[in-house]
């Protein structure tokens, strides 16, 4: 069967066929052809007839009392919540949304307050039309609230979703590692970045060895690299054509934090893209400003939950554990090759709110979830990308500004730090420790690396000395950019345990099955 035949096949599934169906700001190719398809102009967000919820529910930045419910319409019409403790509905509560309206690319969310700790709530979303007399089918879907007290906390987290050219392949089963994320039955999902790849274009067909072929789904602003404003929309309602990811989103709440793939490689604020002819908007502040839209949009995120109205922020969940969700990309400076200036890598004013924050948590797990691990040397070309410089001996660039956050942590005496990162598409613990560094002015710490989710997979890196860090385990793929049909996907999963406060780490492969697992005792 062709990757066209397979296209079609998933889009009427989903019920979205045609040269004009409307998807998030992209046209996905139904019998028209992919060119067709990308020359033609996009339908608006004005039809008659009965709304339509296009890509499945989503929740998240959940809390004690409330969470965000998000979804999407294929017109204008508001966006209406039944909340319940019952999955039949019977009595629920409605909460009115705003309008999903093409100035948001048709996507809407809600916070819903009022609601107890630590329950289940199930939710039903449907579009009403601005007239109100008819809406949509409805989707359900479902989120615990945080609890107060010692409860068990299970979390799951990762990165990566389709990179390197992999993408949805019906022929696998799309996204499956989603699947298998849910059949753990997390309380949360930690997203750390690179939830889209706008850089990275995809085609129907990859060439796999032994003469095996992948075939993605591809539509039009999957094609070319995201510039505009509806193509950045494009690469969030692209990965929500896959069934396992819309199920995943329905049951999981997350907190979700983006990395460099969102916008472009390696981006850091002010760069100018000379080097890539592809790009026809060379600014990166501009193309960032439409990416970070499109991600706000798609994303259930509260802006106001954000400490600047962006993406750092903090939940609490029960008396075990707080979630410390980190921006390692809009304030740094440039990728440079010179590691004798201090660099930036959170800003002053983050890297203040996160030691600040940590100090006063009362939490026993303080978990860190960030978008770039500390200690693996990421180049960029002659520059460095990440944290870490890659040099022997006392912290440079980038690093100075980590130490400063490591030193005060232990000054402060803030105990049991977690750090949970992705990006680097292979899984690794990684135990760091005054006792192997060249800075020692700080306390030992576990730093967990999990993915890719749906993208190729790459590894290991070279392990910086400056903070002392230790493979405990690796995981990581025999060849660059190895293909998900070959494995090497990767998710991580805490347990906290409510009585005694242990905390248990697996590092799972894409099926579920543990890999690596760690159980650490909390520090009094």
């Amino acid at each position: 069967m062709t990757a066209s035949h397979h296209n079609r096949r998933t889009l009427l599934k989903a019920g979205l066929t045609g040269a004009g169906a409307v998807a998030g700001g992209l046209i996905l190719p139904g019998t028209a052809t992919a060119t067709e398809t990308a020359t033609a102009n996009p339908v608006p967000l004005i039809r008659g007839g009965r709304p339509v919820l296009t890509h499945g529910v989503q929740s998240g930045d959940v809390t004690t009392g409330s969470g965000i419910v998000w979804s999407r319409a294929d017109r204008p019409s508001r966006l209406i919540v039944e909340i319940s403790r019952d999955p039949s509905f019977r009595r629920a509560r409605r909460v009115r949304g705003p309008v999903m309206s093409p100035e948001t690319g048709g996507t809407g969310k809600v916070r819903v307050a009022g609601l107890l700790p630590g329950t289940e709530v199930h939710y039903r979303v449907t579009a009403e039309s601005l007239d109100g007399r008819t809406c949509s089918e409805a989707v359900t879907g479902r989120f615990a609230t945080a609890p107060i007290g010692r409860s068990d906390v299970r979390l799951v987290w990762s990165g990566d979703v389709a990179g390197q050219n992999w993408g949805i392949n019906p022929e696998r089963g799309g996204m499956t590692i989603y699947r298998a994320m849910a059949d753990r039955r997390p309380d949360l999902f930690l997203h750390c970045g690179d939830t889209v790849y706008a850089d990275a274009p995809l085609t129907e067909t990859v060439a796999l060895p032994g003469g095996r072929v992948w075939r993605n789904i591809v539509t039009p602003e999957k094609s070319k690299v995201a510039e505009t404003l509806d193509e950045y929309r494009g690469q969030f309602a692209y990965n929500l054509l896959d069934d396992n990811l819309k199920r995943f989103t329905a049951n999981v709440p997350a907190y979700v934090q983006w990395d460099d793939h969102e916008v472009v490689n390696n981006w850091y604020p002010g760069e100018i893209l000379n080097d890539r002819p592809e790009y026809t908007e060379k600014r990166v502040d501009v193309l960032a400003a439409r990416a970070f839209q499109a991600f706000h949009e798609w994303h259930p995120i509260d802006r106001r939950q954000a400490v600047d109205g962006r993406v750092y922020r903090n939940f609490r969940h029960g008396s075990r554990a707080e979630v410390f969700v980190l921006d390692m990309r809009t304030y740094k400076d440039a990728n440079t090759a010179d590691q004798t200036q201090p660099g930036r890598i959170l800003g002053d004013r983050q890297a203040r709110w996160l030691v600040d924050a940590l100090d006063r948590s009362t939490a026993t797990w303080k978990i860190v979830q960030a978008d770039l691990p500390i200690g693996l040397t990421v180049p960029d070309g002659k520059g460095i990308e990440g944290v870490a410089n890659g040099l022997p001996g006392a912290p440079g660039g980038r690093e100075t500004e980590l130490a400063w956050v490591l030193r005060e942590i232990a000054r402060r005496r803030v105990r049991n730090v977690v750090w949970l990162t992705a990006d680097v598409h292979y899984t690794a613990a990684h135990h760091y420790s005054p006792d192997r560094a060249s800075f020692t002015d700080f306390d030992p710490f576990w730093e967990f690396v999990s993915g890719p989710l749906n993208a190729g997979a790459f590894g290991p890196n070279t392990l910086d000395p400056t903070f002392g860090p230790e493979a405990v385990f690796v995981h990581a793929p025999p060849a660059a950019n190895t293909s998900p049909a070959d494995g090497f996907q990767h998710f991580g999963e805490v347990n906290i345990d409510g009585r005694s406060g242990a905390l248990t780490v697996d590092l799972r492969d894409a099926t579920g099955a543990s890999l690596w697992s760690k159980t650490i005792q909390p520090q009094r």
